[in-house]
């Protein structure tokens, strides 16, 4: 599933608590309520380490989305809210245990410019043999600020075969802002990075098969196939290890500097023009993304569960 593009409620309530037949109504509400939250936080703590498991990748590959994800969320720290996706939102599987899921979302606080994080990861064995192993981490700002988001997704079709997708996706149209060109992706040498790992020998150009998901990437987006071959699966560990991995660190590192930490002043009728934006990509990735991809993976049942959660983050 390629999660590209998505806003989350602030919270989630818990169940409302019922009094029993005790004469004094308040001990067993707050007993059950303490009780309530012990088991919410219990299982949010569960769908949390299933995610940080990251269980079907090469340790390269573990290491290298566990770095992420800590450094996202350590430096972010207290601007983001504690997940609340439901547990069987935040990890599940299809009917016949091929394929299994999890989902990590954080939305941001206010008046913080996070609207939230979201990373994933999925697993699918195939009829063939093999196994198709996905990983993302995703990060979008909201409205108070016009800067890029921040995009990382490993699709794995076998072990010596991978595509990489990392962007700073803009959020304005770049041809009617050269400033924008110049700050987010010129001053930052984001070109740099994308020319130095095509220049490994496996590393060939990735085109996406949707024009929409082309249209939505930065001009110095990574979009590369890795192919070891005959070097086998050694190989393909070695290149994220010592390539992929300090790339991706760096404009990790750049994005939380340059568009996450730095205040940008946007103007009442610029903001409305994000907003409307932001929207549009949401709603058309749950259409062409998510709608489509998830089905096949796991059924209409649990892809009608999993949308209906996200939808708030979508659409909102």
């Amino acid at each position: 599933m390629a999660v590209i593009f998505r806003r989350a409620p602030l919270s989630t309530p818990l169940p409302l608590p019922i009094f029993s037949s005790s004469s004094n109504p308040l001990r067993p509400q707050v007993s059950f309520s303490a009780s309530a939250a012990s088991a919410c936080m219990e299982a949010h703590n569960q769908g949390r380490t299933k995610f940080m498991d990251f269980p079907y990748v090469s340790a390269p590959h573990r290491d290298l989305m566990l770095d992420l994800v800590s450094t996202l969320e350590n430096r972010l720290g207290s601007q983001l809210l504690p997940c609340t996706l439901p547990p069987d939102v935040q990890y599940y599987q299809n009917q016949t245990g091929t394929a299994s899921a999890t989902l990590h979302v954080r939305s941001g606080h206010k008046p913080s410019q996070i609207d939230f994080i979201l990373g994933s990861w999925i697993h699918s064995e195939l009829p063939t043999g093999g196994a198709l192993n996905i990983t993302s981490l995703s990060a979008y700002l909201n409205s108070s600020t016009d800067a890029p988001n921040f995009l990382i997704e490993l699709i794995q079709g076998s072990p010596t075969s991978l595509v990489l997708i990392l962007d700073l996706p803009p959020r304005k149209e770049l041809v009617l802002y050269p400033d924008y060109i110049q700050t987010f992706y010129e001053d930052t040498q984001l070109e740099t990075r994308r020319q130095v790992l095509e220049k490994i020998p496996e590393v060939v150009p990735y085109v996406s098969s949707s024009l929409y998901i082309r249209s939505l990437v930065s001009p110095t987006a990574i979009m590369a196939r890795i192919d070891t071959g005959a070097s086998g699966p050694g190989r393909m560990e070695e290149v994220v290890k010592s390539s992929i991995n300090p790339i991706a660190k760096e404009l990790l590192e750049i994005w939380l500097d340059r568009c996450a930490c730095e205040e940008r002043e946007v103007a009442e009728v610029e903001r409305a023009y994000l907003e409307k934006r932001d929207g549009l990509v949401k709603k058309k990735t749950i259409e062409i993304d998510l709608g489509m991809s998830l089905p096949r993976l796991f059924g209409q049942e649990v892809t009608d569960r999993i949308l209906e959660s996200l939808q708030e983050f979508f659409t909102a």
